[in-house]
């Protein structure tokens, strides 16, 4: 009785009925750089990335639409996919993948004309995201303004299974785990007398089944404001590496900054900061130097191609004593 009126709520939501002709695009995107370091032995400074995306969708006679994406990696390889249901009661779209982590998208959003602060190399940081690239399931709700993005993974050993199939014990010590974010449009909340301001909230676990095991956590807090041709941005980010065992994990603590003039419609320059604190939760905190990135960046957009120019410098590589400094110039076409 229980599976039956289960299948007749699920059935009531999809009302799958004959589908719209759908359609199939491809895009992507291609990037050439050169970079140059110090304190390291640089080799040969020209770089390429090449992505390819498949995308298909159609629409039901009910108004909900079916979509589907896969990516590719530099080697055409394929990489994380997706397939959701849109427009659901109007209101939500459920999705099912390996692709889009909630807070692995809000990793850095402070705004920027080229690269993050970190973007090209200088600097050792941790990236949001400990769940990326696993198989999960999520929901996003946009309503007046405020939207919300959350994703639940039943096994976090970033497997990407094929139907019917499982994927087994690759990695048995990984749990489960959820991500999930929330971005108010001050804006559109009050009225337009907060017109510009975003406020934007982000929360992830990974969880491990050994004994004894601590999650890695992490938690993000971003306030952005656009004005004109002024974008200003602050975030704060806390993160944890988690534990399989008894012993003790590193956690981290974050502050990002950005700061953005568009000159003109193609023309934009910027000034980014971040700024990394590493600490022990032992009873003895591990002893580490502040390590800070300044970066600043010139792009230049015209149609679907982007020149960009990053000069950053690092001081305190790596929680240590020592500097890192890097250049980079990239050119980047979208298709």
């Amino acid at each position: 009785m229980k599976i039956t009126k289960i299948l007749l709520v699920v059935s009531s939501l999809f009302a799958f009925t004959s589908a719209n002709a759908g359609t199939l695009e491809v895009t992507g995107s291609m990037e050439t750089t050169w970079q140059k370091q110090t304190g390291t032995v640089n080799g040969n400074p020209l770089g390429t990335d090449r992505e390819l995306k498949f995308a298909g969708s159609t629409e039901l006679d009910n108004g909900i639409t079916v979509s589907v994406m896969q990516d590719t990696g530099d080697t055409l390889a394929f990489g994380n996919s997706q397939l959701s249901f849109g427009n659901i009661m109007g209101l939500a779209t459920i999705y099912v993948g390996s692709d889009h982590d909630p807070i692995d998208a809000i990793d850095d959003i402070t705004p920027s004309a080229y690269e993050e602060a970190n973007g090209s190399g200088s600097g050792t940081y941790g990236d949001l995201g400990i769940n990326a690239g696993s198989m999960g399931i999520g929901t996003k709700v946009s309503i007046a303004g405020i939207s919300f993005n959350g994703k639940y993974y039943p096994k976090t050993d970033g497997v990407k299974t094929a139907d019917n199939a499982t994927s087994g014990t690759v990695t048995a010590n990984d749990g489960s785990g959820k991500s999930a974010t929330i971005a108010v449009d001050a804006g559109a909340i009050s009225g337009g007398q907060l017109d510009g301001l975003t406020l934007t909230v982000g929360v992830s676990e990974h969880n491990f089944t050994a004994a004894n095991g601590a999650p890695a956590e992490e938690g993000t807090v971003a306030l952005n404001y656009a004005i004109g041709a002024v974008k200003l941005g602050y975030q704060k980010k806390i993160h944890t590496d988690g534990s399989q065992t008894a012993v003790s994990s590193l956690f981290y603590k974050d502050d990002v900054i950005g700061l953005a003039y568009a000159v003109n419609d193609n023309l934009s320059v910027s000034i980014n900061r971040y700024t990394s604190m590493r600490h022990s939760d032992a009873l003895s905190a591990v002893s580490d130097l502040a390590q800070e990135t300044d970066a600043i960046n010139i792009g230049y957009t015209v149609g679907g191609m982007t020149i960009g120019l990053q000069s950053a410098t690092t001081e305190n590589l790596a929680y240590a004593t020592g500097d890192d400094d890097s250049t980079t110039l990239g050119v980047s076409v979208a298709f």
